[in-house]
């Protein structure tokens, strides 16, 4: 009895290989439900196939969709600071730490900050995520803000190599150079 059921079933696969249909299990389990000499004689069952429209199958609606931000430097949350600063990079002998010091001459932040608030931090913004400092400090000349001095202190490798891709992402954005002093 036993081999006549698995070779009732090797019958029924190679059937549904020959009229193998675009729907997968559903084309198997309506050429089983369809054979009638099978020597099963459990309980018979079908299962629908799937509705679907043509509009769906040729839709990219499943592909994953990967979202690129445009790397942005933040001193109010929800607002980019358009001013390119200069960076000056520090690092300990032994590579464990070291520190990112952003100069801002005349920032836009100072143009929109009454508008829009207070200076809430520095906000370094990729497709990672954010980098933050609360590390900012203004220079006034004759009482008005003139400069915003920001640093970034990376106190692990890890800190240091994140930080580096933020700035590698960023400087192709706004078309900055390493210069090595």
């Amino acid at each position: 009895m036993a081999a006549m059921q698995s070779l009732a079933l090797s019958s029924t696969i190679a059937n549904w290989s020959q009229k193998r249909r675009p729907f997968g299990i559903a084309s198997l389990s309506q050429t089983v439900y369809q054979r009638s000499s099978s020597s099963f004689h459990g309980r018979t069952f079908q299962i629908p196939a799937p509705k679907r429209s043509h509009i769906a199958e040729r839709s990219n609606t499943s592909r994953p969709v990967t979202m690129m931000a445009k790397p942005a430097i933040q001193f109010i949350q929800g607002t980019d600071e358009q001013t390119i600063p200069d960076v000056s990079l520090t690092k300990s002998r032994d590579g464990t730490n070291g520190v990112a010091t952003f100069i801002f001459d005349e920032p836009s932040v100072f143009d929109s900050s009454s508008e829009l608030g207070e200076i809430t931090g520095f906000y370094m913004i990729d497709e990672e995520g954010v980098l933050q400092s609360t590390n900012v400090n203004a220079k006034f000349v004759n009482g008005k803000p003139s400069k915003i001095e920001a640093k970034y202190i990376m106190r692990t490798p890890r800190d240091w190599d994140r930080f580096m891709r933020f700035m590698e992402r960023y400087s192709n954005a706004n078309g900055l150079q390493f210069i090595k002093k």
